[in-house]
């Protein structure tokens, strides 16, 4: 004995105990498309080649991952925003024994930010890190969470964020998140 339902794009035939997948396509065969998205950085080898302001910047997220918070991992984050209305504000990360209940620094510095200044969009954001042998070679990578706080942050302001990445061999700088996250959730897609 047999059943057959028809789902759609798929006819399912079931037989005893065994259940065959028979794919019927409907209306024309379509090719499977390929597509390259990519993102675009501007690269320095150190902080003596950024302009003046940005350079300024990450000298402030320096600073501020001295006193993240950090018994656990050793390794401490900093973060600088610079707002619209040329106020710089700095947060680091907060560790806790209980993992889940940290914060990275680019959130703290956001959330104290939006909180603080909830009228100024944020222009630029720079982050660094270092471990217990000194500030890391590469650049800091965000976590998904503080890219996804990142997408947000412009869609309330409407306005992209310029992010720099420093690290002491490597500087990267992306305008905009979309950069970091070329496929974020974003509010309109609440509908």
């Amino acid at each position: 004995m047999s059943i057959s339902l028809f789902t759609g794009k798929i006819n399912l035939i079931i037989s005893k105990n065994r259940i065959i997948n028979k794919i019927v396509i409907l209306g024309k065969n379509r090719p499977m498309q390929k597509k390259v998205y990519k993102i675009q950085t501007e690269e320095y080898t150190n902080i003596e080649e950024l302009s003046e302001s940005d350079r300024h910047l990450v000298e402030v997220a320096r600073e501020a991952s001295v006193n993240a918070y950090a018994p656990y991992s050793g390794f401490k984050v900093g973060a600088a925003l610079l707002l619209a209305d040329d106020i710089i504000v700095k947060g680091n990360n907060q560790e806790n024994a209980d993992f889940t209940d940290g914060i990275c620094a680019e959130r703290c510095t956001l959330f104290f930010a939006h909180s603080a200044y909830p009228d100024q969009p944020v222009v630029a954001l720079a982050v660094t890190a270092h471990n217990r042998k000194g500030l890391l070679p590469g650049p800091v990578q965000p976590c998904g969470s503080c890219r996804q706080v990142l997408i947000e942050t412009e869609s309330r302001y409407n306005r992209q964020i310029r992010i720099i990445l420093d690290g002491a061999e490597k500087i990267m700088i992306l305008d905009g998140a979309d950069n970091l996250l070329p496929f974020a959730f974003k509010p309109d897609a609440l509908g």
